[in-house]
């Protein structure tokens, strides 16, 4: 298990003070990205084998989550890696042991130069611990099924800004892509005062 200590900051929060959506998940992929980096597979190596991992499913369980100033612990760990898909499970505490998040999800490995999924190198094996998936966690659905009438929303434009080092829209952005439910009820923003 990989894990590191933050404070949640005021530019991560949302108008109740709590940690927002897209900053939460920011945490647990900068967990992960951290933990490459620790053991020699991070952005450098990846680039130069021209390699990227991609995240194609999440299941994300939120008891609650921590306010800003908080003291809280990030951590990860892979549990299993098959021939195209390593399956990696997520925490966030708080400093009095409140798990506030978990979180488990799927990912691929994409070869740039030959533009497609490959499967894992052994290089990759070092992330494998002996660490297990939470026995109480739900199962991740890759197939979800819509619920109640669709929106019509604007169009949404990509610019530089959405994109990450595997120049893709970040899978995080796409939560913000999603219309909240204040802006769909015609809700009003006050400005903070100074």
């Amino acid at each position: 298990m990989y894990s590191f200590d933050s404070r949640v900051r005021y530019s991560e929060c949302d108008e109740k003070g709590v940690l927002a959506l897209v900053p939460m998940m920011n945490y647990l992929q900068d967990c992960s990205t951290f933990q490459c980096e620790e053991v020699g597979r991070g952005l450098k190596e990846l680039n130069r084998d021209h390699l990227g991992w991609f995240v194609t499913s999440w299941l994300i369980q939120i008891d609650s989550l921590p306010h800003f100033c908080d003291t809280i612990t990030t951590s990860t760990w892979c549990y299993a890696m098959k021939r195209l898909q390593a399956e990696r499970c997520f925490e966030i505490r708080g400093a009095d042991g409140t798990t506030h998040v978990r979180a488990d999800s799927q990912w691929y490995m994409y070869d740039f130069s030959q533009e497609r999924v490959i499967s894992i190198p052994q290089s990759e094996s070092v992330f494998l611990q002996g660490d297990e998936r939470p026995a109480d966690l739900p199962q991740i659905s890759r197939h979800l099924k819509p619920q109640g009438e669709g929106t019509a929303t604007s169009p949404i434009v990509i610019t530089e800004q959405h994109l990450d080092t595997n120049r893709h829209v970040n899978n995080a952005e796409y939560v913000r892509f999603a219309p909240s439910r204040s802006r769909r009820a015609g809700a009003r923003h006050r400005p903070c005062a100074p």
